[in-house]
């Protein structure tokens, strides 16, 4: 699948979650998800380009790699299926060890605090990233899908389930909590992320999986799916209207060293 064509379908299943958000929200719309939806879209798009060209240079080393036999993989003959079952669960756990890197080294979190700004959680929140982010993240791609050697279609296979299950995690769709409770056995979707994106600081430091919840109960970082439903999201001392533009979250990384530590925020802030 071209760089296009995904694109194009992660623009098709955003388009259908927002329409799904409309139907069955977890919360009522409010000024912040009006006022957030251009600078989202923006940093969307900006992130599809970055994404394109080092998601291109990590598939054409993956494939240079097959065929000189290069990586762990290659020392066995495994059926694709156990394959990709490898490939999902090691660069899954790389996702996670990224994650928590990124709350835990300041510089990191300069980049990861414009995603965790953002006052109101729903679908166009998924891809709200910094250009910076993207290299931090696709650097820990590269390291461990190389050392792996992971083939480029169980790393393509693998990139489409990870973004189908950020479009949902953050979608703000109200699910019983019975199904909330099920699914977080396995997943992060549809409320148990919603947890990483509160404002108290215990809440974010917590539930950092992409795709499996397994991570955070093997680390000692989850909370359970049904703290998601009443959080209020966002960072304290971040909701300026000037720096929830795209202008100001692009430069938000760069400003003053006072912001480069995560914030304490209090339990009972209000967005």
């Amino acid at each position: 699948m071209n760089s296009l064509t995904t694109i194009g379908a992660i623009l098709a299943a955003m388009a259908a979650i927002a329409v799904l958000e409309t139907a069955i929200p977890l919360h009522a719309r409010g000024r912040w998800n009006r006022a957030h939806l251009g600078p989202n879209l923006a940093l969307t798009f900006i992130t599809f380009a970055t994404n394109a060209v080092f998601g291109a240079a990590l598939v054409a080393m993956l494939a240079w790699q097959q065929t000189s036999g290069l990586g762990l993989l290659r020392l066995f003959s495994l059926p694709p299926w156990l394959e990709l079952v490898i490939v999902a669960g090691v660069l899954d756990f790389s996702f996670y060890v990224t994650h928590v890197s990124m709350h835990k080294v300041s510089s990191f979190w300069r980049f990861h605090r414009v995603h965790h700004s953002d006052p109101a959680v729903d679908v166009t929140t998924t891809v709200r990233q910094h250009p910076g982010e993207s290299v931090i993240r696709y650097v820990s791609l590269a390291v461990f899908a190389s050392a792996l050697g992971a083939s480029p279609g169980a790393f393509a296979v693998y990139r489409a389930l990870v973004a189908l299950n950020g479009l949902l995690e953050h979608a703000n769709l109200r699910a019983p909590l019975w199904l909330d409770r099920l699914l977080s056995l396995v997943t992060t979707w549809p409320t148990l992320h919603k947890v990483h994106h509160s404002r108290v600081a215990a809440q974010t430091d917590s539930n950092y999986g992409n795709l499996l919840s397994i991570w955070d109960r093997l680390f000692s970082t989850f909370t359970p799916v049904h703290v998601g439903a009443n959080v209020v999201y966002g960072l304290e001392g971040f909701d300026d209207p000037a720096l929830q533009t795209t202008p100001g979250l692009l430069a938000l990384p760069f400003r003053g060293a006072e912001l480069a530590q995560l914030p304490v925020r209090s339990p009972h802030a209000h967005a």
